[in-house]
């Protein structure tokens, strides 16, 4: 039994649960409530390990008997019976015509008949004793019937295994939903949600996220959205040169937070500028929630009419009519944002986030097609369309000066006078001190990444210098210059192929593989996926790091294929870390280990 529970899922939450409220104080709401949840998680773990064992004895292991044992030997009987009575059925024409034959014999007579005869007579003495030899072998098959009539007689306990079954999960399922109703009956007793968190209703929550535009905006007197004003001014004040800006995952809880905190008190927000990622997905989740897109469902077909046009100046045309048709509020709304993506663009050389790597980020918070039920056509169309959005977002932010026009202030309500654009992440990001790549191992077959000893950090000068490496005959000068692969490179990499597809169809590609976050952008949007708590293991720098960087991963590099820790080393020691891994190993192997454990 205990060696069953310590293996189910519900074990380990509970020890878990048992390692977290250690930390707390015992007498908090908090630790009281983690503290019942682990007895409650192994209490389930227990439930379920003794409804297992009790399933494998009286039910599986009765009915393996019966497939395993029982049938086949009777089925091996019945085969052999089958191939009896052929046998005996060809006997029994064998003798006839024997006999036939014998009788023929006997009425011509004399000469060379009487040899006819006596052969005759040996065929059919033969046949007689292979009758013979059949019916003691059918006395033997009488088994067979033995056991078919045992087993006829034991098909009601047979059916009484299923039924035995349907009771022993029954019994699970009540004795585990009444641990569940006990325990919550206490915790709802003992923590009431209403009296400790009184400023975190739904009320004013629902008001500015998960309700239409135009609602929002009416309600709250307003021109520009509650949130895409605060999280643009936020960015505006500490985020634009952050790098993966829209991109990576910010923290669950503080994201929670910031979203409570923008519904109750909007006045308050400067504690979240230090956190741009948690900005940015609370932009992100606002437009999303919208209960339709902001660039609506009504212009969906005419937006994706006008991002297949081939020809740009026909497509921009296109553009700009459609966004002459849009609502009022959508279309102030959508000019603001655009105007404020333009912006980032221009610091693409340092947040890495180019048009094309917002739209593909942002694309499908702006607009989706409206959901039909049984749809399949449109369900099997949407990686196109989602292509198209993408193809949509990053022409209206490439041209959102010739779209939108005139300059705008993003301060539009004064709400956010205090969020003073300051430049403490670019002053963050030119500092010389190369990023600590000591954080906790996952494993411990990992080990970081050593600095060359050319690399001048605070680390490296309190310790004695190491000899240099010798720098890897992959690595020069004229490589490390341009060695920061982008789209653009993975591009140059297709070739000819690419450079045909683009000219034929008059658009320019867009990346989706390896080192381009778009791919791992399409999973996020449809998984609950934490990039923090992701390891991607590669051998190549150029691709699967800087991939693993840019989508927010952990990465370990594997030393039995492409790329050798001099070129790892050498980009570290020329700033380029999206190319330095955290962790190498000498082989994949080698995280076994680590895995394990």
């Amino acid at each position: 039994m205990d060696k069953r529970v310590k293996k189910l899922p519900l074990m380990a939450l509970s020890t878990t649960m048992a390692e977290s409220f250690k930390e707390l104080d015992p007498d908090s709401s908090m630790g009281k409530a983690l503290e019942m949840s682990c007895a409650l998680q192994n209490q389930l773990a227990r439930i379920l390990a003794e409804f297992e064992m009790t399933l494998e004895r009286d039910v599986l292991q009765p009915l393996s008997r019966l497939s395993e044992e029982e049938l086949p030997a009777i089925l091996k009987h019945k085969k052999s019976l089958q191939k009896l009575v052929s046998d005996w059925n060809t006997l029994k024409s064998r003798l006839a015509q024997a006999a036939k034959n014998s009788g023929s014999s006997q009425s011509l007579g004399g000469g060379p008949s009487s040899y006819s005869h006596t052969t005759t007579a040996n065929k059919v003495e033969t046949l007689k004793e292979e009758e013979e030899e059949l019916k003691k072998r059918v006395e033997q098959c009488k088994e067979y019937l033995a056991d078919l009539y045992h087993f006829a007689t034991k098909e009601d306990s047979y059916a009484n295994y299923f039924i035995h079954l349907l009771e022993i999960q029954a019994d699970y399922h009540r004795r585990s939903l009444s641990s569940l109703d006990t325990a919550l009956a206490e915790l709802r007793e003992n923590h009431s949600q209403a009296d400790i968190f009184p400023s975190m209703t739904a009320a004013p929550f629902s008001k500015v996220y998960g309700v239409s535009l135009g609602t929002h905006l009416q309600d709250l007197g307003r021109d520009i959205a509650l949130p895409i004003e605060a999280c643009v001014m936020m960015l505006l004040s500490e985020g634009m040169k952050e790098e993966g800006l829209f991109r990576l995952a910010a923290g669950a809880s503080v994201l929670k937070r910031l979203k409570q905190m923008m519904a109750s008190n909007p006045h308050s927000l400067e504690e979240f500028c230090s956190d741009p990622h948690a900005v940015a997905g609370a932009l992100k989740s606002y437009l999303r929630e919208l209960p339709e897109p902001l660039m609506t469902f009504d212009l969906y077909d005419d937006w994706m009419k006008a991002a297949s046009l081939k020809e740009p100046g026909a497509r921009l045309q296109a553009l700009q009519e459609v966004c002459g048709r849009l609502p009022p509020e959508n279309l102030s709304n959508l000019r603001y944002l655009m105007k404020f993506l333009a912006r980032l663009a221009e610091e693409q050389e340092v947040n890495k986030m180019t048009p094309s790597n917002i739209a593909i980020v942002l694309g499908p918070n702006l607009l989706w097609p409206p959901e039909k039920e049984g749809d399949q056509a449109q369900l099997d169309a949407a990686s196109v369309s989602s292509i198209q959005v993408v193809g949509v977002i990053e022409a209206l932010i490439q041209s959102a000066d010739t779209l939108f026009p005139g300059d705008i202030n993003f301060n539009v309500s004064g709400l956010f006078s205090a969020l003073a654009p300051q430049d403490t992440v670019g002053d963050r990001l030119a500092s010389d001190e190369l990023p600590s790549i000591a954080m906790p191992t996952p494993a411990t077959a990992l080990a970081p990444v050593p600095a060359p000893a050319s690399v001048a950090t605070k680390e490296c000068r309190s310790e004695a210098e190491a000899p240099p490496r010798p720098a890897s005959p992959k690595v020069n000068k004229s490589t490390l210059e341009t060695a920061a692969p982008s789209e653009d490179a993975a591009r140059r990499s297709t070739g000819s192929l690419a450079a045909a597809v683009e000219t034929a169809s008059g658009r320019q590609a867009l990346v989706v593989g390896k080192p381009s976050p778009y791919m791992f952008e399409c999973i996020t949007e449809h998984f609950s996926i934490d990039p923090a708590r992701m390891l991607m293991v590669g051998d190549r720098l150029e691709t699967d790091i800087l991939f693993g960087h840019r989508c927010g991963m952990t990465t370990v590099l594997t030393l039995t294929g492409v790329s050798c820790l001099e070129e790892a080393q050498a980009y570290l020691a020329a700033g380029q870390h999206d190319l330095v891994p955290h962790y190498y190993v000498e082989s994949i192997a080698d995280l076994m280990e680590g895995l394990e454990d």
